[in-house]
């Protein structure tokens, strides 16, 4: 959820849950556990007072940074291990894969 809030900004519960694909309640939990970590806090949403949204702290977004660069690190040395072939294979899959996507 960090990396979530870090590459899309903040957020709702319900956007979180849709996007992670489990029950409100579950994320709620998940939340719940970052902002008691000290890597997210609630805001009233400024457009809509009713609504909260989770936002990360600096703390957070240090987490969420280390996190993606390790997973950037590991998908690096997987596709070096990869032929050109494979490599180009992958790239045509993705550019496919992002138009049906997109659609």
């Amino acid at each position: 959820m960090l990396t979530a809030l870090y590459n899309r900004g903040p957020q709702s519960l319900t956007e979180l849950s849709r996007r992670a694909r489990v029950t409100p309640s579950s994320m709620s939990q998940t939340v719940n556990r970052l902002v008691s970590g000290g890597h997210a806090t609630r805001h009233k949403d400024p457009e809509d007072g009713r609504r909260v949204l989770f936002c990360l702290t600096p703390s957070g977004t240090e987490v969420a940074r280390e996190a993606l660069a390790v997973r950037q690190g590991w998908l690096e040395g997987k596709l070096a291990q990869l032929s050109e072939e494979e490599r180009l294979t992958l790239l045509r899959a993705s550019r496919i894969m992002r138009r049906l996507a997109d659609s």
